[in-house]
């Protein structure tokens, strides 16, 4: 078992490793010929893997009956094979006791920064995951909980002071999270361990990057120095659970679409349009940086659990939003089970395991995987195509996206309503050339004459 918290004397450790890792990656680390690096002149500079990657949130407590490490290992090369490039591991750390919700707990209440949680494994079992999961070249970040900690981690005896207070001098949850209690960032020490546990695992263990739980509760200053801290060690992957432009500055290569999901769950009820999917679109792009990518999704372990599953909130248009969040300009999330068509709500304080006998969307999500990572134009940040609607003589029920990149170009046509679009036209020419049907695999040709007829929630993507 390793200890509750870093000593001093880690610093000097994580330099030395640091010169000897920096010396290494001149050689080791660069970019795949085929994948060269434009120059970004502001903002956090992204990992070279990155730029044509999709991720995939991993619950390894659901995802086998076993709920382990080594259990979920063998499903990687099903997931290499689909086109997984980054595994995001839900929290991996030990689950605090004191005040636990449910049987289990949940993974956000965190006892030991420095440990694994021994329901998944031991250290080494991580570690021979880390080392699979890079051997298939794909890459893993682990989930990171800087706001909070659960009642009986070593850290409430041993700092007091680092803890948020009422005016009683009571430590205080985050809103109804009564099984965790807020940490206060205005204390220096604590910054200083939180940025050396952070190095530790990517040093370490080497894991790629974080995904930062309730990122905007945290200091971004404190976020800053962390991107800091972990790049002298080696380049780092960062996803924050938040919606802010100023992350993207120094901290964060993505963030979460929040948005544009609650927007989509709307257009499913019939309670917003296309067009306000598109105005949302645009919104994001004035908010964000070219460089920021945005992550878009149709499910994660939060809208999963507490708010329903994707055929819940989605119905019949359950497939063509999950293509669609490839077609938009971001980095699409695939949530554990997905894949083979998740139809509950996985609890969340207990065992729930997922059930794999069908992988009903296997053969989608590795259709649209594989243009994602062959097709310029739908690569993230600034390494894609801007986002561009073709207008239609139904802007309201029709969302028709083109992107273009380097020559490669790609149009979406999608249906987003539960009724028949008959004699769809597209205005403007920008759309007109000669394309493949993704999923036909047949050659189409567009022109100022051609029509779409699409049924309820049906979507055409073409790729040039």
């Amino acid at each position: 078992m390793r200890k509750n918290h870093l000593k001093d004397d880690l610093r000097p450790y994580l330099f030395l490793l640091f010169v000897v890792l920096a010396t290494a990656m001149i050689f080791a680390c660069q970019a795949p010929e085929e994948k060269e690096k434009e120059e970004v002149t502001e903002g956090v500079d992204h990992p070279d893997w990155s730029m044509d990657d999709v991720i995939y949130e991993v619950n390894i407590r659901q995802y086998t009956p076993e709920g382990t490490f080594k259990a979920f290992e063998e499903h990687l090369p099903r997931l290499k094979q689909m086109g997984v490039d980054i595994l995001w591991l839900m929290p991996i750390h030990p689950i605090g006791e004191k005040n636990r919700k449910g049987p289990l707990g949940s993974y956000y209440s965190v006892k030991d920064y420095l440990a694994v949680n021994p329901e998944f494994g031991d250290q080494e079992d991580f570690r021979s995951l880390v080392k699979e999961i890079h051997e298939m070249d794909m890459y893993v970040i682990i989930d990171w909980v800087a706001n909070h900690t659960s009642w009986d981690n070593n850290l409430i005896e041993e700092h007091p002071d680092w803890y948020q207070r009422d005016s009683l001098g009571n430590l205080v949850s985050p809103f109804d999270w009564t099984d965790v209690v807020s940490l206060d960032y205005e204390e220096e020490g604590l910054r200083d361990y939180m940025r050396n546990a952070l190095a530790y695992w990517v040093a370490e263990e080497n894991i790629d990057g974080y995904r930062c739980d309730v990122a905007s509760l945290v200091p971004t200053g404190f976020w800053n120095s962390v991107r800091d801290t972990l790049e002298k060690i080696k380049p780092v992957f960062m996803l924050a659970e938040a919606e802010l432009p100023e992350h993207h500055e120094d901290a964060f290569d993505m963030s979460y679409g929040w948005n544009i999901h609650h927007i989509m769950n709307e257009v499913a009820l019939g309670k917003q349009n296309a067009n306000d999917l598109h105005a949302a679109l645009l919104e994001d792009e004035l908010r964000f940086p070219d460089h920021a990518y945005r992550m878009y999704f149709t499910s994660n372990h939060d809208e999963n659990s507490w708010n329903g599953t994707v055929y819940e909130r989605l119905g019949d248009g359950v497939e063509t939003f999950a293509a669609l969040t490839y077609v938009m300009p971001g980095m699409p999330l695939i949530y554990s089970g997905q894949e083979a068509g998740l139809d509950k709500r996985l609890k969340f304080f207990e065992k729930d395991t997922i059930n794999w006998e069908t992988l009903d969307l296997q053969n989608l999500y590795t259709n649209l995987n594989a243009l994602k990572d062959n097709n310029n134009a739908l690569w993230n940040g600034q390494y894609g195509g801007e986002y561009r609607r073709v207008e239609s003589t139904d802007d309201q029920r029709a969302m028709v996206i083109y992107r273009e990149k380097d020559g490669d170009k790609v149009l979406g046509v999608f249906n987003l309503s539960d009724t028949t679009l008959n004699t769809l036209r597209l205005k403007g020419e920008m759309h007109i050339d000669n394309y493949t049907d993704l999923f036909e695999g047949t050659d189409v040709g567009l022109d100022m004459e051609t029509v779409f007829d699409l049924k309820p929630w049906e979507y055409k993507i073409l790729y040039k």
